[in-house]
C-alpha cells in the first residue's frame, strides 16, 4: 500500500464512486505515476509540482510494527518495561534521542513531568492483616485485593475496572488516570489489561490506545475517510494534500481537514469558524439568481462558468460583479479584489463594523460561488462522460480520442478548487505589495478557470487545440500562484 503521490488511474476507467457522486479527489489523480507502472520518463514532482511531497499509506498492522519496533528500542535502551516506554513515547511526540536525553539528565523529573510517577513519593500502605475501606465504594477489604499506581493510591479491583469502563465509554484510552483527587499519574497499558476482562472492552481499549499514539506521532496521520483504517506516514510531515491509497480521500496532512491551499491550517479554521458564525448574515447572497444588468429579467445560474449571457436579450455579463463581459476581461483585478477604504480607521465604530462586513462578504460570495461551481460542473462533467460514451457506441472515435474533454473537465475542477482557497488567504493578508502581488495572480487564475469553463460548456464548437491550449494556460497560472504563495 505504499504511494509517494497520488496514485494513477487508468485511462480508460471513468466510472463514478459507489453512491454515484463525483469525487474531488479524482481531479488530483491526473499526472502522476508509480515506479514499473509508468511507462513514460519520470519528471521530479519536488520541483516542478509545488503540492508534492512523499508519503505512503500504512496498514494498521504495519502501524503495529512500527510503534513494536519504537518501543523495544526505547525499552532496551533504558531498561524499562514497554509499558512506561508506551507512556514515555506517546506523551514525547515518539522522540526516542530526546526521551533518552532527558532520561540521563534526569530521570525524576522526566517521569514526573510524563505522569509516570507522583511529585511526591507516596506513603506507605496499611499492614496485611488489617482490612481497609475503599476510598470509592467504602466496603472494606484486606490490602491484597486492593490496586494502586506508581503514586500509591489504592482502590478495589471492582472500582478499578468501573473506572476504566466509564472512561473507555467516553473514548479515553491513554489519558486514564488515577482516581485519587489531583493525582495526575496515568494508568499504564498493562496495569489496565490485567484488571480488564470483558473481551469488547478490552477490543475498545486498545483500538483508542492505537488511535492515541497515532495522533501523538508527529509523521502519521489516519485517513479522515468513513470508515477507512489506513494510516498515512511522512519523514516530512507539511501541510500538503495527502490522497488515501484506499478511500481515496484528499485531506491536508497536517491538520487533517479538507485539503486547503493555499491558505495554511490556522487561517481556514480560523475562516470556517468565522463562516459557521456569520451563516445566518450571508443568507441573502446564496441564492442561484440574479437580475440582467440590461434587461432586468431574473436569470438562474445553471453552469460552473461566471461568464453568463442572459437568454433573452443576449448580453454577456460577469455573474459577480455584473459588469459587461467585453471589457471584463481586463478587470478582473478589479473584480476579484476587495477595495479597501484607507480612511476606515478614522471613522465611527457602526461606519468600521459595516466596512468589516462589507469586506467579509466580498470574500465571502466569491468563495461560495466557486463552491457552488464546482458542485455545477460535477454536472458539466456528467454530460461530457454521456457525449463519449455516444460518440463512442457510434464509432465516432475511441475514449482516447475523446480524452482532451476529460482532461479538460478535471483541470477545470482543480484550479477552481485552488481558486476558491486563495479567497480567505486574501481576507486574512496584511495591505501591501504582497497582497497585490497575490491579487494580481489570483484574477489572472480567474480569468483562465472562466475561459476554461467557458470553452467546455461549448466544447462541441470548440477547437480541440484551443482547448487544450487553454488546458495548459490555466495550470501554469494555478503552479504559478502556489510556487509563490503555498507556505507550509
Amino acid at each position: 500500500m505504499n504511494s509517494e503521490a497520488a496514485n494513477s488511474e487508468s485511462d480508460m476507467d471513468y466510472s463514478d464512486d459507489e453512491d454515484g457522486e463525483i469525487s474531488y479527489n479524482d481531479y488530483y489523480n491526473m499526472g502522476y505515476c508509480n515506479g514499473e507502472d509508468c511507462d513514460i520518463e519520470q519528471v521530479d514532482l519536488r520541483k516542478t509540482d509545488p503540492e508534492y511531497f512523499a508519503y505512503e499509506c500504512l496498514s494498521v498492522e504495519e502501524v503495529e510494527r512500527l510503534f513494536n519496533e519504537s518501543v523495544e528500542t526505547l525499552s532496551n535502551s533504558l531498561q524499562i518495561t514497554p509499558s512506561l516506554a508506551k507512556i514515555l513515547l506517546h506523551t514525547h511526540e515518539w522522540a526516542i534521542p530526546t526521551i533518552i536525553n532527558e532520561y540521563r539528565i534526569d530521570t525524576s523529573r522526566l517521569l514526573v513531568t510524563s505522569k509516570i510517577k507522583p511529585p511526591i513519593q507516596p506513603e506507605p500502605g496499611p499492614s496485611l492483616g488489617v482490612r481497609v475501606s475503599c476510598p470509592v465504594c467504602t466496603v472494606p477489604h484486606f490490602p491484597d485485593k486492593f490496586f494502586s499506581l506508581a503514586c500509591g493510591h489504592p482502590f478495589c479491583c471492582q472500582c478499578w475496572v468501573m473506572h476504566f469502563e466509564v472512561q473507555i465509554s467516553q473514548g479515553v484510552s491513554t489519558g486514564i488516570a488515577c482516581m485519587a483527587q489531583d493525582c495526575e499519574v496515568l494508568a499504564t497499558e498493562d496495569f489496565v489489561l490485567t484488571l480488564l476482562t470483558k473481551p469488547q472492552l478490552r477490543e475498545k481499549f486498545q483500538q483508542f490506545t492505537f488511535r492515541d499514539y497515532v495522533k501523538s506521532h508527529p509523521q502519521l496521520r489516519i485517513c479522515p475517510g468513513l470508515n477507512c483504517q489506513v494510516v498515512l506516514c511522512s519523514k516530512d510531515p507539511q501541510a500538503k494534500r495527502a490522497i488515501c491509497s484506499f478511500c481515496k480521500t484528499t485531506f491536508c496532512f497536517k491538520c487533517g481537514m479538507d485539503y486547503h491551499a493555499p491558505t495554511d491550517c490556522s487561517t481556514i479554521k480560523k475562516w470556517l469558524n468565522k463562516c459557521a458564525d456569520d451563516s445566518e448574515t450571508a443568507n441573502y447572497i446564496s441564492a442561484h439568481t440574479k437580475d440582467c444588468p440590461q434587461c432586468q429579467i431574473c436569470i438562474e445560474k445553471n453552469g460552473g462558468c461566471n461568464h453568463m449571457q442572459c437568454y433573452n436579450c443576449k448580453h454577456d455579463f460577469c455573474w459577480m460583479c455584473l459588469s459587461d463581459w467585453k471589457s471584463h476581461g481586463s478587470e478582473y483585478y478589479e473584480c476579484s479584489r476587495y477595495k479597501e477604504n484607507p480612511n476606515i480607521a478614522n471613522e465611527s465604530i457602526h461606519a468600521q463594523a459595516r466596512e468589516a462586513l462589507k469586506k467579509y462578504l466580498h470574500y465571502y460570495e466569491r468563495w461560495e460561488n466557486h463552491s457552488k461551481s464546482l458542485k455545477l460542473e460535477e454536472q458539466t462533467l456528467e454530460k461530457i462522460k454521456s457525449r463519449i460514451n455516444n460518440k463512442v457506441m457510434t464509432a465516432c472515435g475511441t475514449w482516447i480520442d475523446w480524452q482532451y474533454l476529460m482532461d479538460a473537465a478535471n483541470l477545470l475542477a482543480k484550479c477552481r478548487y485552488t481558486l476558491q482557497y486563495t479567497y480567505p488567504y486574501a481576507y486574512y493578508m496584511e495591505p501591501g505589495p504582497r497582497k497585490e502581488l497575490f491579487e494580481y495572480q489570483q484574477a489572472q487564475l480567474e480569468a483562465e478557470i472562466e475561459n476554461l469553463s467557458w470553452k467546455i460548456e461549448r466544447a462541441e464548437s470548440t477547437d480541440r487545440g484551443d482547448l487544450e491550449n487553454q488546458i495548459d494556460i490555466a495550470e501554469k497560472r494555478r503552479t504559478t500562484l502556489l510556487k509563490d504563495f503555498l507556505e507550509v
